[in-house]
């Protein structure tokens, strides 16, 4: 389960992968799972979104650039469901950004046809969208998203920053430790996940009860939390 840092270092470290629910819903993990070497992209995802599927109604898989594999986008399609991921730019992506911005053009639509193998084919649309205030002055100025829906399910894609942020507040309710043990460490990781959705549950009801709607802002915080949690525990 050991594997190693994006990083060029001989470092190495435990990953572990989430589904969760972003967008107008409360921002809930739904569930966790260890990253283990040899695995494929579409193994993990395909595990994440049968635990969700028995949860909740899902729509809209907003996934990271690490799962733009033909093979998941083929399986998510194949569930009935539609997605959004950006693509990794290779050589025929980075030439169509440099010709968009030769042309100085926003935003550009394209079908594209990925090999499952044996003769198959997965059909899905690249949408090339250019950054506002990118710091490169080359092709690097645009984002390539693959999708199966149209361009309507880009603008959604900007909810997944609800996933980032979780996963800064969900370090916040992580036990320290210096174990190596893999079962230690998944488990304070998944614990951590399970205080971070009770959090929002919470603040969930606490919103409803005091102004009668939700909002994506916390009123009861996650020191409140914590602090709470403490007192009640004596963990903290």
């Amino acid at each position: 389960e050991i594997i190693g840092t994006k990083e060029k270092t001989d470092e190495y470290a435990y990953q572990w992968a989430t589904v969760q629910l972003v967008g107008n819903a409360v921002p809930l993990v739904l569930d966790a799972r260890p990253v283990r070497k040899g695995e494929s992209r579409k193994e993990i995802v395909e595990d994440l979104l049968d635990s969700a599927e028995d949860l909740v109604h899902v729509d809209n898989v907003l996934m990271d650039r690490e799962f733009d594999s033909q093979h998941v986008l083929e399986m998510i399609s194949q569930r009935g469901l539609s997605y959004v991921v950006p693509k990794r730019m290779q050589a025929s992506e980075q030439a169509q950004a440099k010709r968009l911005l030769q042309r100085d053009q926003d935003r550009y639509e394209t079908d594209r046809k990925l090999h499952l193998g044996k003769n198959k084919w997965h059909e899905t649309t690249l949408i090339y969208r250019r950054k506002e205030d990118s710091e490169h002055d080359d092709h690097r100025q645009y984002s390539v998203f693959m999708t199966n829906r149209g361009s309507g399910h880009l603008t959604e894609y900007g909810y997944r920053w609800e996933i980032e942020s979780g996963y800064r507040s969900i370090k916040r309710f992580m036990a320290a430790t210096t174990s190596k043990d893999f079962g230690l460490r998944f488990f304070y990781f998944a614990f951590a996940c399970l205080l971070y959705s009770i959090w929002r549950a919470v603040d969930l009801l606490v919103q409803v009860e005091l102004t009668g709607e939700y909002g994506h802002s916390p009123i009861v915080t996650a020191d409140n939390t914590l602090t709470l949690l403490k007192k009640e525990t004596g963990i903290g």
